[in-house]
């Protein structure tokens, strides 16, 4: 998600690596879910993210879409993200603790870190006003993150950041288009929902390899957004 806001007015003034220590740490947030309140729609799921829940629920994404996901327009794109019920994440059990813990999404994993993305690649930054959990401790940012072979998933990260943005240049091509307003929309939203099903609707097979699945996907995706779809 794009934000328009300086990273000296969100953070600690630092950029971190992967081996960095960062004071994020704290004691299992134990007695606390405040992250888990007032998020609004802004806990966006990457495929990887989906790919997790449905495993780990054993759900489709059609039946998490019916009570614990919905969708939205994020940068022009239509993503999924966390459903807040009551003001709280619908995966936060009686007792204040997550209820998908192990499948947690990639931003509950970062929280209170954020991406910094330049040089066709990012660095972590920590956001000072979203936790006010007395007492941190400093850890190191890939075990905070607890993601297994983390250069990979690096790299996965990347390229569904580079991915979302040739799909909002392609969208901003059309646009400059001559036509109706109308058939462009139409044309954008269609493209739109493709990217959806083949990225998120579409179950990724739980024997295979995530990662290469991905890429397959991605593959094809682009081709089509070069041949201008």
């Amino acid at each position: 998600m794009l934000r328009n806001c300086s990273l000296e007015e969100i953070s600690d003034g630092r950029l971190y690596d992967q081996t960095d220590m960062v004071k994020a740490y704290c004691n299992e947030c134990k007695g606390c879910h405040a992250c888990c309140e007032g998020m609004g729609n802004s806990i966006i799921l990457d495929p990887l993210d989906v790919s997790r829940l449905t495993k780990e629920t054993g759900k489709s994404f059609e039946a998490l879409l019916a009570d614990t996901i919905e969708l939205n327009v994020v940068d022009g794109l239509i993503l999924p993200n966390i459903k807040m019920v009551n003001g709280a994440c619908t995966f936060l059990n009686a007792e204040g603790r997550c209820g998908i813990h192990a499948a947690r999404p990639g931003f509950c994993r970062l929280f209170p870190l954020g991406r910094y993305y330049e040089d066709g690649g990012f660095k972590y930054f920590l956001q000072i006003h979203e936790c006010d959990r007395a007492g941190k401790v400093k850890v190191k940012v890939s075990k905070w993150i607890d993601t297994p072979d983390l250069p990979r998933y690096t790299e996965y990260i990347n390229a569904w950041h580079d991915f979302q943005k040739q799909v909002q240049a392609a969208f901003a091509r059309i646009r400059m288009q001559d036509g109706e307003e109308e058939s462009k929309n139409a044309q954008i939203k269609q493209m739109c929902m493709y990217i959806l099903n083949i990225m998120y609707v579409a179950r990724y097979e739980e024997n295979r390899d995530f990662y290469e699945q991905f890429e397959m996907r991605l593959e094809h995706l682009k081709e089509l957004l070069e041949s201008g779809i």
